[in-house]
Order: structure tokens, then sequence, then C-alpha cells
């Protein structure tokens, strides 16, 4: 085999284990996001939709989008609006599905990947990812899809994880990340899934970095907002009226 096709198959593997891996977890994902950032969570997420969505946009599709919370946040922001929810985990989806229900949203849902939308060029206002693009195998290729399907001057927004700016919280951080988390995560599910996330966590670029990447995949505006001393990161970018 020759190293492209090595790299393809070592790729594929991994997004089939990072898939089954949030797949198992499905059932508590909710409880310890809770659990483990003290709710926190739940104030991020607002302030993504929050900052997001400055006018009601015609479609939104929602990246990632888990057990529904930002799908469900982006419907009491944008009621008019025609929202999408996307993930790679159907077991995902299912949660989704019955929280949709319950609140009687119209949302739509589709499984599939990041780095291959199943959408025409063009066809979004605005794109958000909350907390998935660190599990995304092809992080600039995801990035390149998100561009792909949105409108001249739509919005991308991304929510992720970061390390604290302040050097005496980040050491607070990363052993509370790298110690106790795992082992609070590990009493009700996979330990392993809870030691991955402070893992990809490290391994995530920057924030200059990553607003690099974005600017390479031909978005404008690029600028980042630190949350709660930097513990995460909330990145907002525009498309060009025109390509470049």
């Amino acid at each position: 085999m020759d190293e492209s096709k090595s790299v393809i198959v070592d790729d594929e593997n991994r997004a089939r284990a990072i898939r089954e891996m949030f797949s198992a977890i499905a059932p508590r994902y909710d409880f310890l996001n809770r659990l483990l950032s003290l709710g926190i969570d739940q104030g991020w997420r607002r302030t993504l939709v929050r900052m997001a969505v400055n006018k009601e946009p015609a479609a939104i599709l929602d990246v990632a989008c888990g057990t529904g919370d930002v799908s469900l946040a982006l419907r009491g922001k944008a009621p008019g609006s025609r929202i999408v929810g996307l993930d790679f985990s159907q077991a995902m989806l299912d949660l989704a599905r019955v929280k949709i229900e319950c609140a009687q949203a119209r949302i739509e849902l589709v499984a599939a990947s990041a780095e291959a939308l199943p959408f025409p060029a063009g066809g979004f206002d605005l794109v958000t990812i909350a907390f998935g693009i660190r599990n995304v195998v092809d992080q600039k290729k995801a990035l390149a899809e998100f561009y792909r399907v949105l409108r001249p001057e739509g919005r991308l927004a991304v929510l992720e994880f970061s390390q604290p700016e302040v050097a005496w919280l980040r050491l607070l951080y990363n052993f509370y990340f790298f110690k106790i988390l795992p082992l609070i995560g590990g009493l009700f599910a996979r330990r392993s899934a809870y030691s991955y996330l402070p893992e990809s966590v490290a391994k995530f670029p920057s924030r200059e970095v990553f607003a690099g990447w974005l600017r390479d995949a031909g978005f404008l505006r690029c600028r980042y907002h630190s949350l709660t001393f930097g513990i995460a990161t909330l990145y907002l970018a525009e498309k060009p009226e025109q390509d470049i």
C-alpha cells in the first residue's frame, strides 16, 4: 500500500473510532456535559447563538449537532429559519430527535460527515459547529465544506475548547482536565472517551492558528472571543460577497 492510501485508511479508521466512541457515550452525553462543566457549557452555547444570529437567516446548518442543544437554541432565536442539524453519530441524532419532538420544533436531522456535507453550494446563510471541529479528522477540509455551502456574505460560528490565557488558571484547568475529568467521566461512561477529550483539546491549534485556517479557507473578518477566561473560544467569520 502506498503512503497516500495508508493515510486515507488511517483517517477512515480514526473517524470510525471517534464516531463509535460518541455513539457509545450518547445516552450520558448531556448529563456529563452539565456535570463536568458545572453547567457552564449551556451559557457558551447561548453566547454562540446570540453572537451568530444578528438577523434571521433563511437557512442554518448546525454541524456536529449532537443531541440538539444548539439547534434548539437556534430555533428559539430564529423561529422562521430553516434549520438543519447534522451529525456523524446516528445515536446522537436519535436523542436529538426525541428532544426536538418534545419541543415541537421544526428541525431537520441529517447523518453525515463534516468533511462531505450532502448539500449544494450556497444553500445556507449561517453554519454553526459547537465543540465538534476538533473531532473532525480533516479539519481544513471541513472548513472548505463550510465555505462551500454558505451563500455569499454568509456567516460561520465555531465554538471550541481552548487553553485559558492566564498561566495559573491554565495549570488548574489542565490538572482538572487531564486528571479529574477522566476519573469522573469514567464513573458514568467510557473512561477512554473522557481521556480523549483533554487530549483532543491539547492537540487543537491555538486561537491565532485556527483563525489563520479560516482565512486560508477564504473567510473574511475572522475574529475570536475568549469565553470564561479562555476555557472556550468562539470564532466568527464571513464568506465574502464574491470569491477572491
